[in-house]
């Protein structure tokens, strides 16, 4: 059970939630606060002073005064209009991270809407029922109002749902099928749903849970590639790496001598070899990991900070004040995705030289032609690094920064937009495709290593191959080669690999 308190909540905790169905509740001081922020609403709702968002029009309608027998009628038509998105569904995790993170910016008491709206979230997400959310339709300013309003559509009776069954089904009989209320919306609490960056932010977070993950699985591919292409890990020697201070770099290398570590197949040429050095997408993987691991860095703090923050227009200030702000811009957010996008690419990139050359038999250094014995008859691993190729392409043109892209919306009220649901979208594919990038690689590098036999490979390079080859045979005669590049992606994005290489050599930073 994770407490909702408005702030602490981890990335950890959104995954749980998102990929899980870990279940949540309010705590206590999430209530109170909530309690004291709607109070300020209910106070200005009976005033006679107009304030945005709850006595008046919304955008370019802001000045637009709406009588109190009207104001349940305007936060439910808010909630109606701007769901208007289209295209297919978009992932259920990221639907129920969205919906956690609005409950906890709410929880904070900072938006002015009753406890029962957090609680109708949580009863939502525990329930198992995810509202049909459309992948088209946020700019990402102010926030992400269109997800977030198909969300909102559920919590009110209507939309479209997926019961827990997998069933899509009208949104009140999801609610009903529940045995849960639909919500009443008061004074400001449409609005309040619909407006924050919690949609990017979600993706952002799931993201970075990922790629965690898979830049460690790179610097095991680049390892074993190093390993199979007969290179030198001197290169990456803690004292000479350490002449850049870099962190992410000396990460990455620190990762490559412990796969190596031990190798009699790099001991085997590590003197007599006439070649001064390797090629720069063997020598140069720390760099280009490690710039990447930087990267992620930044995104993470950028995502701390925006999980610690108060994302609604107008805000409900302690002293009683309400103000209208630009905190809903999602501009660090994006950024932060583009950035991970470019960072994603270029391993991506890199990790593609590398098998090309594992499958050049000019640049392998003895081994056959495409990891095949009979070349000729038969093509070995030869389009799988086609497949790669066009992964890495599509990354390349993800890589195009989305939050540059800004159209003015709302009769130029809100004139300038982030496109920050546009870039995690992007960052979403790019990290899978990343992950496939890496099970070519490594299914390349495992049958390179088998090719070196009788010489035998480092320990973190013979666990990851062992779990390969519990599920794929090793070198012989062409085989229907998709199902075992799906075979080794399953392998790499469960963490099974990366699972046996850390329990092999220990944990990689």
């Amino acid at each position: 059970m994770i407490e909702l308190t408005g702030t602490g909540l981890a990335p950890a905790d959104i995954a749980a939630v998102a990929r899980d169905g870990a279940e949540v509740r309010l705590a206590p001081e999430a209530r109170s606060a909530m309690e004291a922020s709607a109070a300020v609403v209910a106070r200005l709702d009976e005033g006679g002073e107009p304030v945005y968002g709850v006595s008046t029009g919304f955008g370019s309608l802001a000045n637009v005064t709406i009588p109190a027998e009207r104001r349940e009628e305007l936060q439910r038509a808010l909630v109606r209009s701007h769901a208007a998105g289209m295209g297919p569904p978009v992932e259920a995790e990221v639907v129920r991270a969205m919906m956690l993170l609005r409950a906890r910016t709410l929880a904070m008491g900072c938006s002015g809407t009753r406890p029962v709206v957090a609680e109708r979230i949580l009863d939502v997400l525990n329930a198992g029922i995810t509202p049909v959310v459309p992948e088209h339709g946020s700019l990402g300013a102010s926030g992400d109002l269109a997800p977030l309003a198909h969300c909102a559509l559920v919590l009110i009776g209507e939309g479209e749902a997926i019961a827990r069954d997998g069933t899509r089904v009208a949104g009140g009989d999801a609610l009903r099928d529940a045995s849960i209320e639909p919500l009443t919306l008061g004074a400001k609490e449409g609005l309040a749903l619909i407006n924050g960056t919690d949609g990017m932010l979600g993706m952002l977070v799931l993201a970075i849970e990922d790629l965690r993950r898979l830049l460690r699985m790179a610097d095991i591919t680049a390892a074993m590639s190093v390993e199979a292409l007969l290179g030198t890990d001197r290169a990456f020697a803690e004292d000479l790496v350490a002449l850049r201070p870099m962190k992410g770099q000396a990460q990455s290398a620190a990762n490559m001598r412990r796969v190596l570590a031990g190798s009699p197949i790099v001991a085997s040429h590590r003197w007599n070899d006439d070649r001064v050095q390797d090629a720069y997408s063997l020598r140069c993987a720390p760099q280009v990991n490690g710039a990447a691991r930087d990267a992620l860095a930044h995104a993470e703090s950028v995502a701390a900070a925006e999980l610690h923050s108060a994302i609604d227009n107008p805000m409900v200030l302690p002293d009683g004040r309400v103000e209208s702000c630009g905190n809903f811009h999602g501009a660090p957010l994006g950024f932060a995705c583009d950035f991970l996008a470019i960072a994603v690419a270029e391993v991506g990139g890199i990790a593609e030289r590398r098998t090309d050359r594992l499958l050049d038999a000019t640049r392998s250094y003895g081994l056959p032609p495409f990891l095949t014995a009979d070349a000729g008859v038969n093509s070995g691993l030869m389009i799988g690094q086609y497949t790669q190729a066009a992964l890495v392409a599509e990354n390349r043109r993800l890589a195009a920064p989305a939050s540059v892209g800004t159209l003015p919306t709302s009769a130029m009220q809100e004139d300038h937009v982030s496109m920050g649901w546009s870039a995690a979208r992007k960052l979403r594919i790019a990290s899978r495709n990343l992950g496939r990038i890496l099970a070519v690689e490594l299914a390349c590098a495992a049958r390179g290593i088998d090719l070196r036999e009788p010489l035998r490979p480092a320990a973190g390079s013979a666990a990851a191959r062992g779990v390969i080859r519990d599920r794929v045979e090793g070198p012989g005669p062409d085989r229907w080669l998709a199902p075992e590049l799906a075979a080794v992606d399953e392998l790499v994005a469960s963490g099974q690999v990366l699972d046996a290489v850390e329990s092999a050599v220990g944990a990689l930073a």
